[in-house]
């Protein structure tokens, strides 16, 4: 059965009652790893959001926006939170070997994106946070797919891309978890489920539109944003998406 957990601000914090059992303390070990890669995540979208202008800059030429710089932010917006350097995470651990796969995956698609930064007289780069949550959870994907599975998604009228469209099981989540009358705002919900690779401990962690969300999806709607798609005409506070965190079950 699944478990509710609330998410209070910008960080994530776990309301939780006494675990009585082998299977419960299993699960909430289960847990802290999975909002730990949810923290970064989050850090890590906030950081290219806040370096849009930076980044889109057509008179710029080297915009300084390096592998190292972007991670120490990252790092530095997680202390601000009272979260712990996922770079200096023990890489003997799963939660060690995860966090460290995931800071190496951001820093090389970093690396790999200097050039279009850094190309003069060209505007919008279609760098957007959600393209750069894509391509990072794709290469945590591929150093640690046996283990562990990172994606952000959303209820599907509001997916834009189909490689983040919910599996079956994410959707059931939106819709009948997230998307209810009576469901706690910020709530999480985790539960032991199947995944593409097996059985798995999937944690869903929602999230909701922002300010700053608005410019792409919110009012008028069907209006063109700056990336090319229509608006959604969300409001402050809709749910928007979800990190999904999905930890396989050797």
């Amino acid at each position: 059965m699944g478990k509710p957990y609330q998410i209070i601000g910008i960080g994530i914090a776990l309301v939780m009652g006494s675990l009585t059992s082998q299977t419960a303390l299993a699960s909430d070990a289960e847990l802290k790893i999975a909002l730990s890669l949810a923290d970064v995540m989050r850090a890590t979208r906030t950081e290219i959001a806040n370096q849009q202008s930076r980044i889109n800059d057509p008179d710029i030429g080297d915009k300084g926006l390096s592998s190292d710089v972007i991670s120490n932010n990252i790092i530095e917006r997680l202390a601000a939170s009272g979260k712990p350097d996922p770079s200096k995470a023990d890489a003997t651990t799963l939660e060690g070997r995860l966090l460290l796969a995931q800071i190496e995956s951001i820093k090389e698609i970093i690396d790999e994106s200097q050039t279009l930064f850094n190309t003069k007289g060209i505007g919008f780069k279609g760098f957007v946070p959600a393209v750069f949550a894509r391509l990072v959870n794709e290469r945590f994907g591929e150093k640690v797919g046996a283990d562990a599975e990172l994606k952000v998604t959303a209820p599907l009228h509001l997916v834009r891309n189909r490689k983040a469209r919910p599996d079956k099981w994410e959707r059931s989540v939106f819709e009948d978890r997230f998307s209810a009358a009576d469901w706690p705002k910020g709530q999480l919900f985790s539960e032991n489920s199947e995944a593409s690779r097996g059985q798995a401990f999937r944690v869903m962690v929602p999230e909701y539109y922002g300010q700053a969300c608005l410019a792409c999806h919110g009012s008028p709607k069907g209006d063109t944003d700056v990336t090319g798609y229509p608006k959604e005409g969300g409001k402050l506070g809709d749910l928007g998406g979800s990190i999904s965190i999905t930890l396989y079950q050797k």
